[in-house]
């Protein structure tokens, strides 16, 4: 900075932009901490039922954007997310059960502390969850569209079969093999699903819009391209791979202590579930994060809505129904609900006709 001239007042660009960045993720905590206070004060009039909903719709919405990060943004095509969410599960329980639990090994410590061990569990679980990321997409992402599909498909598969015979190792057997693990103390409420979505939503808007999410979007728009401009398309596919199985991994932690207990099964962690998550990224449009947030509220509310029918008809017609819904609605709208804009592109869009409309009177 020149001799005899001032520093700009409100600091740096930097600390602006930083700053800028953080107000929206604060608001939005304060957010879902005042939802959260106010439903625990409903709970004793049936709303127990709808906040346990609203905790798994959550975690949905954290591995949909998270995948969304692989599958939309940067065009790969990954069905094991849900072998990084049982890695992130196990590790995480594994972590708060040798900790805290009395029949784990240790003592008990107050509350608080049990907390923050939580906490750490799930950045644990998470960054566990990203090393097999790592090893899974350095040889893998060299591979394209069909190809890739299937290597990550093996992948959540072997991570499965391995989490089954854990037993046979005696430093795993307290993950319990194919009985998995049972007697979690239920730390995962509200608070802590709704918040790390947040984060989760606030960390791919943000690498979205950075020049690494330039980078990405480049990948999947023509990867020959993108390699002539100077883009390591491998070392970016690797990067994006990384970041969505560390959230998938935390959301996976918060998954096991919403349950209370966990087991590697098929539907919990096999195909079946990293299918789930693709239809939500497809249904809600590929790139779009609100469409991801979208879609993964829409289904989750779907499948429980859809009981009601169960009970008045005494059959379990609730995934024949939601299939033919889901083939409709790609029918309809084969680009998903926002296809690759955000919601609020989309109302601003809508918007510009109304107010043109307007001043025409």
């Amino acid at each position: 900075m020149p001799e005899g001239t001032n520093p700009p007042i409100g600091g740096s660009g930097a600390s602006r932009g930083a700053l800028g960045a953080l107000l929206p993720l604060l608001a939005a905590a304060a957010a879902v901490l005042v939802v959260h206070l106010v439903l625990q004060q409903f709970q004793h009039t049936g709303m127990a039922y709808w906040t346990k909903v609203l905790i798994f719709a959550g975690i949905n919405v954290t591995l949909a954007v998270s995948l969304n990060l692989i599958n939309g943004i940067t065009g790969q095509f990954s069905i094991g997310h849900a072998g990084f969410m049982a890695v992130g599960a196990y590790a995480a329980a594994f972590v708060t059960y040798t900790v805290t639990h009395p029949s784990g090994g240790g003592e008990v410590p107050p509350y608080a502390l049990q907390v923050v061990v939580f906490l750490v569990a799930l950045v644990l679980g998470g960054l566990v969850a990203a090393c097999v990321g790592w090893l899974v997409g350095l040889p893998s992402l060299r591979l394209k569209g069909d190809y890739l599909a299937i290597v990550t498909l093996g992948a959540g598969e072997i991570i499965l079969v391995l989490l089954q015979n854990s037993s046979s190792v005696p430093a795993l057997s307290v993950l319990g093999g194919a009985l998995g693990m049972y007697g979690l103390t239920l730390y995962t409420d509200f608070f802590w699903v709704w918040l790390v979505a947040a984060v989760t939503i606030a960390v791919n808007l943000r690498l979205r819009d950075s020049s690494h999410g330039r980078a990405f979007l480049a990948v999947r728009e023509n990867e020959i391209a993108a390699e002539a401009v100077g883009v390591d398309t491998t070392r970016y596919k690797v990067r994006a791979f990384v970041i969505g199985a560390f959230f998938a991994g935390v959301a996976g932690g918060l998954h096991a202590h919403a349950l209370g207990n966990i087991t590697p099964s098929p539907t919990d962690f096999g195909f079946v579930r990293s299918f789930e998550v693709v239809a939500m990224v497809v249904l809600g449009g590929m790139g779009s994060v609100s469409g991801s947030v979208l879609a993964a509220l829409t289904l989750t509310f779907l499948l429980e809505g859809l009981r009601e029918i169960q009970k008045l008809t005494g059959l379990d017609l609730r995934m024949v129904i939601y299939s033919v819904l889901l083939v409709t609605l790609m029918l309809v709208r084969p680009s998903g609900l926002l296809g690759s804009r955000e919601i609020w592109e989309v109302l601003r869009r809508r918007a510009r006709p109304a107010a043109a409309a307007r001043g025409a009177r």
